[in-house]
């Protein structure tokens, strides 16, 4: 990747999306010089097979950013299976293609570490991928993806393509989603938190038993770590400094090593708000997956670590949710 380079983030405005918008932007890229391509939502539907195939044929981006999907929690994968499954492989699919048809030169998935059997040995190795069952509250959307890195990885394989997958671990930060119906655990406990310190409510109601760990990963880190993949991973066949043959990597773990159970995170937002009711546990409502660590060793001997403290992060994020977001819902 360099300088010259035109980059297609899909997925703009989501929260991966513009975070990865912000770093290349810090990094020279820009709209003005037409090397920065993003296109609003409403402007081009992803599912549709022709539209896409147009829009690479005119604007014809080098590199490839797939941030763009449908996510959401557990309620909103329990309630939607066939648009958590169908819309992310209409998705991925026509955007891998295109890449491949208007010979795109480096391609990066960003799939997510769900796509990991519920009981995985701790912490996850890429290579524990479909060696077990998958968690049930969200196995629509991890088959969605094992199939978009799955498909790079056959595009890589048939056709050469340059394309890698990362696997980050769970993500927080600016412009995520408060939505009740379908926002992940940390945003629905900030904005939970947040609402019911505002109403003096005396009680907080939490899912499940709060028992699951689970590693947070700042989104701007995860736009870091993207950056630092598509620059410094050599490309399929060249040598690695550290890896001599690169042609089975085709998926990347991206983690924090900042892993907290449900229960205490759930307190620490709590604290950050100064909220001082009870907090109660529904342990009829679903846990999920006991515990997702994943093993970053790959990354690591790259040369790449997040940086970003979870506190830090949770007061980034909680300042953004009362300045930016909450004031415009």
């Amino acid at each position: 990747m360099n300088p010259q380079d035109k980059i297609y983030v899909a997925g703009s405005g989501g929260m991966v999306g513009s975070a990865l918008i912000r770093l290349l932007k810090k990094n020279g890229f820009t709209h003005d010089n037409n090397n920065l391509i993003t296109i609003p939502r409403n402007s081009l539907d992803l599912t549709d097979s022709d539209a896409v195939k147009n829009w690479f044929k005119k604007n014809k981006p080098n590199v490839v950013i797939i941030a763009a999907a449908k996510v959401g929690g557990i309620m909103a994968n329990k309630n939607y299976p066939v648009e958590y499954l169908l819309d992310n492989l209409k998705i991925q699919n026509n955007l891998i293609e295109s890449s491949y048809q208007f010979s795109v030169k480096r391609l990066l998935f960003l799939g997510s570490s769900c796509i990991y059997p519920k009981f995985s040995p701790q912490p996850i190795k890429e290579n524990y991928l479909l060696t077990g069952s998958l968690e049930k509250t969200n196995q629509w959307y991890a088959i969605a993806k094992i199939a978009g890195l799955k498909l790079c990885q056959a595009y890589k394989e048939e056709y050469g393509l340059d394309a890698i997958s990362i696997m980050p671990t769970n993500l927080y930060g600016k412009n995520d989603n408060y939505n009740y119906d379908d926002s992940h655990v940390m945003a629905a406990l900030i904005r939970r938190f947040y609402e019911a310190n505002l109403k003096s409510e005396e009680k907080v109601i939490c899912w499940g038993d709060g028992s699951p760990m689970r590693e947070f990963l700042y989104v701007d880190d995860l736009a870091e770590a993207c950056l630092f993949i598509l620059k410094n991973l050599p490309s399929k066949g060249k040598k690695s400094p550290i890896y001599k043959n690169l042609e089975n990597v085709n998926w990347i773990n991206v983690g924090s090593n900042y892993e907290i159970s449900i229960k205490h995170l759930a307190y620490k937002i709590a604290e950050k708000f100064n909220y001082k009711g009870n907090i109660i546990w529904d342990s009829n409502k679903p846990n999920g997956t006991p515990r997702k660590k994943l093993d970053t060793s790959f990354l690591d001997n790259l040369g790449w670590k997040a940086k970003t403290n979870l506190d830090i992060g949770i007061s980034n994020t909680i300042k953004f949710f009362k300045e930016e977001y909450y004031k415009l819902n």
